[in-house]
């Protein structure tokens, strides 16, 4: 892993790699897969709770190789060192505008956030409206306004334990992902690394305080990208009810709900990949 201050992009045709970037003193861990075609956008990944880089894999390995893809560890996730102190979505977002910079990607982006990151992602595109071109929120929602989770469900969110212990991860797939998860939970172990996910906790409760009480209903409306949202009619997390409420309340939004739950972004990225590229590419 080597180290940037202010890379530039790598050019087409070299392979995916991981560097370190330092941007408003944050310290995080980066992958840049290089696309093949310079006049398409790049895509920026932002992950959900817990999940390093390494999880969006599936997704990555989807997408078309024009594509640029640029994700991240959030601090005391994956790679990444655990913040010296914490931090919430307002101040985490100019973080992020500041990797890009760093890594000499200062034109825009698509952005596409998942769960967790698709809250950070709505705050991005909002505080970084000129970086963000099009946007893409997948099995997310608005945040502590939206209709919730069984609490039994929100219960089993505030711990990583299943992002450490595979046998776990499998007990409780089906109750917690929803969707193909219910009939094959060895894929949920499998997909989120938990076999190898042995490092600190304390990066995921940072993680989960930063958006604790949070809610993006008041500036829904200052989202004037196009948005594609992305959701499962099975997903225990985060009920598809939000996302038909979050179509409406966009300005201008498309939404596409899946036969699925939370994490088929990932456990079923080939279905799904060609509706991201669609709408991108539109």
């Amino acid at each position: 892993m080597s180290s940037t201050s202010n890379a530039l992009p790598p050019s087409p045709g070299r392979r995916e790699h991981l560097r370190t970037v330092v941007a408003a003193g944050r310290t995080l861990r980066v992958s840049v897969r290089p696309g093949t075609d310079d006049a398409v956008p790049p895509l920026l990944l932002m992950n959900g709770i817990g999940a390093s880089l390494e999880v969006l894999q599936p997704l990555v390995d989807a997408l078309d190789r024009r594509r640029t893809v640029i994700r991240f560890d959030v601090p005391g996730i994956g790679g990444s060192p655990r913040p010296v102190v914490p931090y919430v979505l307002t101040t985490f977002s100019p973080v992020v505008a500041g990797m890009l910079d760093r890594l000499g990607f200062d034109d825009r982006v698509d952005v596409l956030g998942l769960s967790w990151g698709g809250a950070l992602a709505q705050h991005f595109a909002v505080q970084h409206r000129r970086r963000c071109r099009r946007l893409v929120l997948a099995a997310t929602g608005t945040g502590s306004l939206m209709v919730p989770a069984n609490p039994r469900v929100l219960a089993r969110m505030l711990t990583p334990r299943r992002h450490r212990d595979p046998e776990y991860a499998r007990s409780i797939a089906g109750e917690l992902y929803g969707g193909t998860m219910r009939s094959n939970p060895d894929r949920a172990a499998e997909v989120l690394h938990s076999a190898s996910r042995l490092g600190p906790r304390r990066g995921y409760y940072y993680q989960l305080a930063a958006s604790t009480g949070w809610t993006s209903l008041p500036f829904l409306r200052l989202i004037r990208q196009p948005t594609l949202i992305v959701a499962g009619d099975d997903d225990p997390i985060v009920p598809v009810v939000n996302a038909r409420i979050m179509a409406r309340l966009l300005p201008d939004a498309q939404l596409h709900v899946y036969e699925g739950g939370h994490i088929a972004l990932l456990t079923e990225a080939r279905e799904l990949a060609p509706v991201i590229e669609r709408f991108l590419d539109d």
